[in-house]
């Protein structure tokens, strides 16, 4: 593997001449600049792992050369360095997209670590990662195989989930077959576990047993409204528990997340009975048996879950509950917009449910379809 190549602008470079040996012998090559104008045309010519960047300089100064730099060479890391501590001219450069931000005097041990976190830091967390997993591989394993009840179950879980992620981020997939493997024989296990406890689980109270789909609005939701909250819930059909640490993020730029916690579906998980139940607060059967005017068996034609809504107001009303209730299955982007537009006057409602089916789609989509299957053909470009 070539030494990783270095671009060092500053119109006093001669006077870094003892950090650029330093680096030299820490097997790094360093090209040099005294001026803007010659580190873009050496940007034009070259191709560099990384620049160190000085801020003021004569000519043209170290923010006006960022712009140039990214042009020619819009992914290379510019690390800016400079003696001013002026809130603004920190503004302007993070602004610009610089990866690093550096107050002079720097040291080489300083310099040495922004190169290890800008070029080396894939690399090391990828060694760091695998190293970790290989420890915890014979802990989680052993605990597959003890007597787990459904909360040691659901930790287990998120240990793998971690675990999975983590390693997802490594282009290093020495460890992917091993993870694979850990995982079959998790789920071995917890068929099982189902197999031993779920049929005993329906003469036992909430708290003998695991939450489950019948229970979410009546245990989790409705006491919320009774705080006098008012409550969206959304609804992301067949979305997994790794797909939703991929999709936290995007939600934690606006929200705070108080508790995340895990249920267990009922079986069939298959949509038309695990979602009917959700919002029913009831078993299939006892769907049918009680508003068989809401239910579809599989020889049925027709949707089988278009009377959520319905199902929805009628656990409500069992439940005694009067709060002002508004229901939308999200079917296509000319509504989301309208939605979008209209979310104002959503959130005068107590209870607002939104139901998004993208993530089924694109799950059926997956088996059915060959141009799906090649887009993601495996769990890291299925959870992209």
């Amino acid at each position: 593997m070539s030494n990783h190549k270095i671009l060092w602008v500053d119109d006093e470079v001669d006077l870094l001449r003892a950090h650029i040996i330093f680096l030299q012998e820490k097997g790094y090559d360093v090209d040099t600049a005294n001026n803007g104008l010659d580190a873009i045309e050496k940007v034009k010519q070259n191709f560099y792992d990384i620049v160190f960047l000085d801020e003021n300089m004569p000519g043209m100064s170290g923010l006006e050369t960022i712009g140039p730099l990214k042009d020619i060479a819009p992914y290379t890391p510019v690390i800016m360095i400079t003696k001013s501590e002026e809130e603004n001219i920190m503004d302007e450069a993070i602004g610009s997209k610089i990866a690093d931000y550096l107050i002079k005097p720097v040291n080489p041990k300083q310099i040495l670590l922004t190169l290890k976190k800008n070029i080396d830091k894939k690399k090391l967390v990828a060694q760091q990662t695998t190293s970790k997993y290989q420890m915890q591989f014979s802990k989680i394993g052993m605990r597959i195989n003890e007597n787990l009840n459904f909360e040691e179950w659901k930790e287990v879980y998120k240990k793998l989930v971690y675990w999975e992620l983590e390693l997802s981020e490594s282009d290093d997939n020495a460890m992917d077959e091993v993870l694979i493997m850990q995982k079959n024989e998790a789920n071995n296990a917890f068929f099982k576990y189902i197999k031993k406890n779920y049929t005993n689980w329906f003469g036992q109270e909430l708290g003998e047993r695991p939450m489950l789909s019948t229970d979410i609005f009546k245990h989790t939701v409705f006491p919320m409204l009774d705080e006098g909250s008012k409550v969206f819930v959304l609804v992301i059909d067949n979305l997994r528990f790794d797909q939703w640490r991929i999709l936290r993020p995007v939600f934690s730029n606006y929200y705070h997340t108080e508790k995340e916690e895990l249920f267990c579906s009922i079986l069939p998980t298959a949509t038309m009975y695990a979602r009917n139940a959700i919002f029913a607060g009831l078993m299939p059967s006892e769907i049918e048996k009680i508003y068989p005017e809401y239910w579809r068996n599989d020889d049925n034609e027709g949707q089988k879950n278009q009377f959520e809504e319905e199902l929805l107001i009628k656990q409500m009303q069992r439940l005694g509950r009067k709060e002002k209730l508004f229901y939308e299955k999200i079917s296509g982007i000319p509504r989301e917009k309208q939605l979008a537009n209209g979310l104002n006057s959503i959130r005068e409602n107590d209870l607002s449910v939104m139901v998004f089916n993208f993530v089924d789609m694109i799950s059926h989509a997956r088996t059915e379809m060959n141009m799906i299957k090649e887009l993601a053909n495996n769990e890291k470009a299925y959870r992209s």
